[in-house]
Formats: C-alpha cells, structure tokens, sequence
C-alpha cells in the first residue's frame, strides 16, 4: 500500500512538473491577433484553440482548459508586445479583455470633422464627448491626427481614445521636430502642418509632395496668393468640390483665393510624407501647376505655360464629353 502511494505521489508530482514545463516553454507569437466570432457569437476555449492552431500556433488540449479555467476570450482584435512569450502567458494575454482593440486608421488629407465621426461609429462612442474633449486636449485647431493606422483598447472611453491619438501624433511630431530643428516649437509647427496639408490635398501622389511643396514655398516668397483649390477642402468641406461660388462667398483664412499668404491653421490631417515634403520641399522655380489626364500634375514656372497647360486639360475634358 505504501509503495502504491509513492507510487501515486511521485506520478503527481512528475505530472505536475510536466505539466509546469509545458506551460512555461516560449512560444512564437505574432504581434496582432484575430479571434472571429464563433456561430454564437461569442468565443469558446475550443474555438479560440481550433483557430490558433489553423494559424501556426503549436496548442492543443492543455491550452483548452487553461483557457476555460483562467481567461475569458472573446472576438476581435487583440495586441501581443512579444515576438516569444512563456505559454502561460501567452495564453493570459490571448483572454485578456485590456489586449483587446480596434485597428483605426487615420486617412491622410481626411479632416477632424470626419475623423471623429469615423471614431464614433466603429468604437460605438459618443459624438458630442468626442468633439468636447477633442476641443479640450488638442494643441492646433487642426492636423492634429498624425496619417496612420491605431490600435484602440476596446475599454477606452471618448476622453482615452483623443488623448491616445494626440499623444501618439505629439510624440511623432516632436521626434521629427527634434531630428531636423533640434527643437520644438508649436507656432513653428501649426506653421509646419499648414503647409503639409495644402501639400496632402493637393499632391496626386508620394512623389509630387517635394515638388508642391516648393511651389507653395515660391509663391509664398514672392508675395503671390497660393490661389489652391484645396486649402478650401477643411472641416465639413473635406469632400466638397470648390465651385467659383465657394471661393467668392468664403471669407476664412482658407480662402488662398482671397488670402494672402498661408491659413491660420492646417486644412486636415496628415501624412508623414507629407510633413518631410514641407520640411525638405524640392528646389525649383516652379510657380503653377495643373492636373493632367493621368491624374497627375504638370509644372511651369512662367504664366504662359500655365495657360497652354489649362488649355491643353480642357480640350482633354471635352474630348471625354464627346466619347
């Protein structure tokens, strides 16, 4: 009787350890992570088992019960910070509701206006607290989203989803700031973001930024109105094609048309394309530009050739009428 029990006991504790090792072993994880609803709608220990192991994830049964015992899983996307994690942890931050999150993309060019209603929408918030808090912690009137996709904790509230993205926009802007002036300043830099997002309304692509940029730069230095159809594409106008009536009855600062010199503040959101655009424009003398038929711009430095360029579209246009 004895020895069986030794017998049993040392069984136990063999079990037991082997089981501690399994479950302290590295495992190789991925940095985003996608649990889909199951038919219920909900996620089980056996479906977020079966799922992980059609994505490369050694796991099996152990995994199932640890799951069932000590997390809760559920849908959506959830963010693992290690490229390897002990088993048992691993596990942890699979079931773990503050891993959890929603990816939000900030579209470049897109302005607060829509922004925050894009967030009110897909993180279920409310609007009005959005904008409140927005006006409260946002250091310009604009472009104050830096262009690029977050992960939101799906327990953020209104107040914690603005101050995430602002600081993690701040944090950007200042190490740019820091890597080409050595310094930040924020009147330097709304002057900055102005004109990074005329840049990023107006550029047709990645590679025309340097060369708007220096347009912008040139007709500023030579005390001309940028006379840009986008700086009129801010707030709720961000989709709004701009019309002769728009430019004669607009009297904001955003009217380039009527204004000299810049906007008080940034037209939108931007890119970091962009923002490096207006910190290295491209040197030229290029004072015009105009949208060709494939969708792209050509560039003049004298009048003349500005107008044989408008010419030149028209006629481009007509002949599309007619097919």
């Amino acid at each position: 009787m004895k020895r069986v029990l030794l017998t049993f006991i040392a069984t136990f504790i063999t079990t037991i350890l082997v089981i501690a090792i399994y479950f302290l072993m590295l495992i190789k994880t991925k940095q985003n992570i996608y649990l889909p609803k199951d038919n219920n709608n909900s996620i089980y220990s056996v479906a977020v088992v079966n799922y992980l192991k059609k994505n490369g994830y050694s796991v099996g049964y152990l995994d199932e019960l640890f799951l069932k015992q000590f997390t809760k899983p559920q849908a959506g996307w959830i963010y693992i910070n290690k490229k390897k994690l002990p088993r048992y942890k691993f596990l942890l931050q699979v079931g773990s509701y503050a891993n959890h999150y929603t990816p939000i993309t900030i579209i470049p060019g897109e302005t607060t206006y829509y922004v925050l209603r894009a967030l009110k929408k897909k993180l279920n918030l409310n609007l009005m607290k959005l904008e409140l808090n927005y006006n409260k912690l946002a250091p310009f009137k604009e472009g104050n989203f830096l262009a690029n996709t977050y992960n939101i904790p799906i327990y953020f509230k209104e107040k914690d989803v603005i101050k995430f993205l602002i600081n993690s926009s701040l944090k950007e802007y200042k190490k740019i700031s820091y890597k080409y002036y050595n310094d930040y300043n924020p009147k330097i830099w709304n002057k900055l973001l102005t004109i990074a997002s005329i840049v990023q309304k107006e550029a047709a692509n990645k590679n025309e930024m340097p060369i708007i940029a220096s347009v912008i730069y040139n007709r500023l230095n030579k005390k001309m109105r940028l006379q840009m159809d986008g700086t009129l594409n801010y707030g709720i106008y961000s989709h709004k094609k701009i019309t002769p009536l728009r430019i004669k009855n607009d009297t904001t600062t955003y009217n380039t048309y009527k204004h000299r010199g810049l906007p008080k503040y940034p037209v939108c959101n931007v890119s970091k394309d962009s923002i490096l655009a207006a910190i290295n424009p491209t040197k030229s003398e290029y004072l015009y530009f105009m949208k060709n038929s494939k969708g792209r711009h050509n560039f003049s430095k004298d009048y003349k050739k500005h107008i044989k360029n408008i010419k030149k579209r028209k006629e481009e246009l007509k002949g599309y009428q007619i097919k």
